[in-house]
């Protein structure tokens, strides 16, 4: 019997169960979960300017390469998950779906708690970083036009994200001015 036929006729199982955690309960564990994962953050932020210099990596490569690759695991996989079931759709919403929240909503909220906090951050973008996010939308634009996925697309994504994570690696960027 399908859970289709089970609502059809009224004989669904899964109602008769009561949620694990109440409401309360909930929110109690999502606060300290968050507060938790933020004082690991600030941790980790303060370990990569340490970590740049003893490996000799670029804050940049370290920070918009290797922590959101690491940080999103999850999300890559649930997406290569849903690929791998022939679920396109589902696949592109969550890798576009990721992008677009962190571009219209996680970058200027952060904007707008730095210059709470009284720090100095911007959406000033230099010509670098500007040119490798407007290639690569570019590029995302013309593999999905069609609707359509192939092996051959899917290789060329990879060999673009290479493509800027190497010039990421190599690129120094020039010293703020005063």
């Amino acid at each position: 019997m399908t859970e289709m036929d089970e609502i059809q006729t009224g004989n669904n199982s899964n109602n008769d169960e009561s949620p694990d955690l109440s409401k309360w309960e909930s929110i109690i564990w999502l606060s300290v979960l968050t507060a938790w994962i933020s004082i690991l953050s600030e941790y980790l932020v303060g370990a990569i300017e340490g970590a740049s210099t003893s490996w000799k990596i670029p804050i940049a490569f370290i920070s918009v390469i290797l922590l959101p690759l690491v940080g999103n695991a999850a999300e890559h996989g649930s997406a290569i998950m849903f690929a791998m079931k022939d679920k396109l759709d589902i696949s592109l919403g969550v890798a576009i779906g990721s992008s677009t929240q962190i571009s219209m909503f996680v970058i200027p909220f952060c904007v707008v708690v730095a210059w709470i906090m009284g720090i100095p951050m911007d959406l000033n973008f230099q010509l670098f970083e500007t040119a490798a996010l407007f290639l690569t939308v570019i590029v995302v634009a013309f593999m999905l036009q069609e609707g359509t996925a192939n092996y051959f697309k899917g290789l060329m994504l990879v060999l673009c994200y290479l493509i800027v994570a190497a010039s990421f690696y190599v690129h120094v960027d020039s010293q703020p001015v005063d």
